[in-house]
């Protein structure tokens, strides 16, 4: 189980910076595509290198969206912050 616990966790922190950065692309554009779709393969690359059960993959894509909505706050935040000043 702490391979699956490993692996959620480096998807949720491999995906805050893509989420970061999404929110500087027009929904739908080529970049917003990309920064929500980079990080993938190297999820899979994780659960295949690990063997872990394909079973796990909605807990690997939970913590992945999980990463791109933080990613995405923080930037709001600080976005926010910046303009108060």
């Amino acid at each position: 189980m702490s391979r699956v616990f490993a692996i959620a966790l480096a998807a949720f922190f491999l995906n805050l910076p893509f989420g970061f950065l999404r929110l500087r692309y027009r929904k739908f554009s080529v970049g917003w595509f990309l920064c929500i779709h980079a990080p993938i393969p190297v999820v899979v690359f994780l659960r295949l290198a690990t063997h872990t059960h394909y079973k796990f993959i909605p807990v690997f894509l939970a913590t992945s969206v999980a990463g791109q909505v933080a990613g995405g706050k923080i930037r709001y935040l600080l976005k926010n912050r910046e303009e108060a000043q």
